[in-house]
């Protein structure tokens, strides 16, 4: 066999620095695993690397394989995510979405989708300060300051009820469920049902200027003019606490959805946080000069948003309780909303402006120039001479109600609603029935949340209490205000009212000594060591377990 001159080929292939390049639909199955585990994983990982024994370590890496199977598929299971919300999007560079109409709007979308956006013209009843919607956005309830409330189903346009107050209204709220409601009037609060009839009365209550209620705690929270914090628990109707801020007259009142801390703004341009526990705010804030008009924290809760009397609108993290951003409007903004999908709604003169999520990053070109011009709104409205009091987005739905002095507007804010309603969280299911409603009421009782849990922290359930007995009854007789003093003096000094204790302590004084008084006084001592010895010997017969059983017969 003849050899030839070329060189043979090496045996082993040798080793390319570069990774092989993966093909599109294995980029695709990693992109929809990290999805997977993001959106229904359960916590980080665990390390395995770290682990030591070799068969803990196969266990563990077995048990990751199974987590990471069953979240791809609860996400292939799960019908409703399947599409996301969607925003206007500009066809070219040079539009604008903000430069669209609502007629515009209305053309291009179903029939049904633009039967929601409609106008109450109530000039007469005006201004109108108050728009709510439920938790499921079933139910609106509107409320004029000279003394109109009306609820209804706005969907279909059927009428709960409508009540001519004739006195001052200055806020109204939906309670646990579309069957009650709140408001605010000139003295105190009232509860009414949804057919108008009035329920209850709390004087406690007086002259409250913003309300709040608390869901998951059923507290019904206000601050009223002379800066008093108030809690009712609607469940039980005790009232909880009366906190004063001791900074004057509140100017705006909004709760965090995420630990329940109600955020207070004040005169002064500061805004402070509270909770029914503590007499003192938690955190205070100064994120404008001038009265803060409009308070919002977003659903997750990391992110608030407030307007001033000074044109500012400031963007807060809550998490570090840092300022990410600043910007200035044309006019002092006076309410602020934000709905499920992060879209900021702030009504500023007779303009409403419209944000998408990413205000929430917009960050400062540099450190020292934090001042910025306000990032383009995604939407506007307004303009028409119609002064806007309050801003109200609908849940699960793109609607964004406004109350203004000419009355009510509802207006289509595409991509603002979450199209995926969380059908295990009590009082959110916009399709429920009478009977689910009924359902949810008494599992939201049985599961309510104490308001000893509300706490900056939602996460953090408490320590254990290493003081002793002594100890603890020492602070509570430090911190006893006087009245209760007395009350737990009067407790203690009561005892078994016999009838010759009772002739003692009536008949004749404590300085007079008569032959009646020390015949009552020797058989009192007498029935007294009676008892003493019965209760020796059944304790010597029976043992100190069963002798109170004995004592009593049984």
């Amino acid at each position: 066999m003849a050899a030839t001159d070329s060189p043979k080929a090496p045996l082993v292939k040798p080793k390319s620095n570069t990774a092989p390049i993966a093909d599109a639909d294995t980029i695709a199955i990693r992109n929809h695993a990290t999805s997977a585990v993001s959106i229904y994983g359960r916590g980080d990982k665990i390390r395995i690397k770290s682990v030591r024994d070799k068969k803990l370590r196969a266990n563990l890496r077995s048990l990751e394989a199974k987590t990471k199977e069953a979240t791809i598929r609860a996400k292939n299971a799960e019908i409703l995510l399947e599409n996301n919300a969607g925003l206007l999007e500009p066809e070219h560079a040079l539009e604008r979405t903000y430069k669209v109409r609502q007629d515009e709007i209305r053309q291009d979308v179903g029939v049904e989708t633009a039967k929601k956006g409609f106008e109450l013209r109530l000039e007469s009843f005006g201004p109108y300060d108050v728009c709510e919607y439920t938790r499921n956005g079933r139910e609106l309830l509107i409320a004029g300051r000279k003394g109109h409330v009306a609820c209804m189903d706005w969907r279909d346009g059927k009428l709960g009820c409508e009540l001519q107050l004739n006195e001052t209204i200055r806020d109204a709220k939906w309670l646990h469920n579309n069957q009650t409601f709140a408001v605010a009037q000139k003295k105190s609060v009232y509860i009414y049902a949804r057919d108008g009839v009035e329920i209850h009365q709390l004087k406690s209550h007086v002259e409250a200027t913003h309300l709040e209620f608390l869901p998951y705690h059923f507290l019904l929270a206000s601050v009223s003019i002379a800066g008093v914090l108030r809690y009712t628990d609607t469940s039980t109707g005790q009232s909880l606490s009366s906190i004063p801020t001791h900074l004057g007259q509140p100017t705006s009142l909004c709760q965090n959805p995420h630990n329940a801390i109600l955020h207070v703004g004040h005169q002064k341009g500061t805004v402070t946080l509270w909770s029914p526990n503590t007499g003192t705010p938690l955190v205070k804030l100064l994120p404008h000069h001038g009265p803060v008009r409009g308070l919002a924290v977003d659903r997750s809760g990391r992110y608030m948003v407030s307007t001033g009397q000074d044109r500012r609108m400031s963007v807060w993290d809550i998490r570090m309780f840092k300022e990410l951003h600043r910007h200035h409007l044309r006019l002092p903004g006076s309410t602020i909303s934000i709905s499920d999908r992060n879209l900021t709604a702030v009504g500023w003169g007779t303009q409403v402006s419209v944000f998408k999520p990413d205000i929430f990053t917009h960050a400062p070109e540099s450190v020292d120039n934090s001042m910025l011009t306000i990032p383009e709104p995604y939407m506007n409205w307004g303009g028409d001479g119609q002064t806007i009091s309050t801003v109200k987005f609908c849940p699960f739905e793109d609607i964004l109600g406004i109350s203004h002095n000419r009355g009510f507007s509802s207006i289509l804010v595409p991509g603002s609603g979450e199209p995926n309603p969380d059908s295990l969280e009590a009082g959110t299911n916009p399709f429920e029935t009478p009977k689910q409603r009924r359902e949810t009421e008494i599992h939201s009782l049985l599961e309510k949340i104490q308001p000893e849990m509300i706490n900056i922290n939602p996460n953090f359930v408490g320590n254990l209490d290493l003081a002793s007995e002594e100890q603890r009854k020492r602070e509570r007789a430090e911190n006893m205000r006087p009245e209760d003093k007395v009350a737990e003096m009067k407790k203690k000094g009561r005892g078994r009212n016999s009838a010759l204790r009772r002739h003692l302590r009536k008949n004749g004084q404590k300085n007079v000594i008569d032959e009646t008084k020390v015949r009552a006084r020797e058989a009192l001592k007498n029935r007294d060591k009676r008892e003493i010895e019965k209760v020796k010997k059944l304790r010597t017969e029976y043992g100190p377990a069963l002798e109170r059983f004995a004592r009593k017969g049984l």
